[in-house]
């Protein structure tokens, strides 16, 4: 059977929109993801604001919450009928991030076993057919397919396969598994 490997935040959790919501709140801002094109909120920020930025994704259940990406469910549940999935996440970059990531995998992707749950720090020892990630770096040091999934701070980025939605997700693997 062959093997999808999906990146967590910013692919199946929102994880930008509460990281603005936060930052907007905290230092009374207005930033949009449309004022993030091309760069991410650690860029648009000021040096003298990322130890507050990181301070968010430190705090205690900032992870638990998050919402859903559109469709995500749906696609994912079709998809792991004819392919392994794999959730890999770069838990270790914030380490206490792991037990949060842990509970809403197991709260909205019930139906991927945690076996099935990869927490790393670097995406390079995937061994998969695909992986849907966010991250250019990711991709580049994926031996696969590699799939961008559409964040602002990767929309000026033309060298990949591009896949903007959970519904892209669905009809790229109807094109590449057409018995589905």
């Amino acid at each position: 059977m062959r093997r999808i490997c999906v990146d967590m935040d910013e692919v199946m959790a929102d994880l930008l929109t509460e990281h603005l919501r936060q930052y907007n709140q905290h230092f009374e801002e207005e930033l949009t993801p449309e004022d993030l094109v091309g760069k991410g909120l650690w860029v648009a920020a000021p040096d003298d604001r990322q130890l507050q930025l990181r301070a968010f994704l430190d705090a205690e259940g900032f992870f638990e919450d998050l919402p859903v990406m559109p469709n995500a469910q749906e696609v994912l549940k079709d998809l792991s009928e004819r392919f392994e999935i794999f959730i890999a996440t770069s838990a270790m970059v914030v380490p206490n991030s792991l037990g949060s990531k842990y509970r809403w995998l197991r709260r909205h992707f019930s139906f991927i076993p945690p076996s099935h749950y990869v927490f790393c720090g670097d995406k390079s020892i995937l061994r998969a057919d695909y992986l849907i990630d966010d991250q250019p770096r990711n991709l580049l040091a994926f031996e696969g397919q590699g799939l961008l999934y559409s964040a602002p701070h990767n929309l000026m980025l033309t060298e990949f396969v591009r896949v903007n939605n959970w519904l892209d997700v669905a009809r790229y693997f109807e094109s590449v598994d057409p018995a589905a």
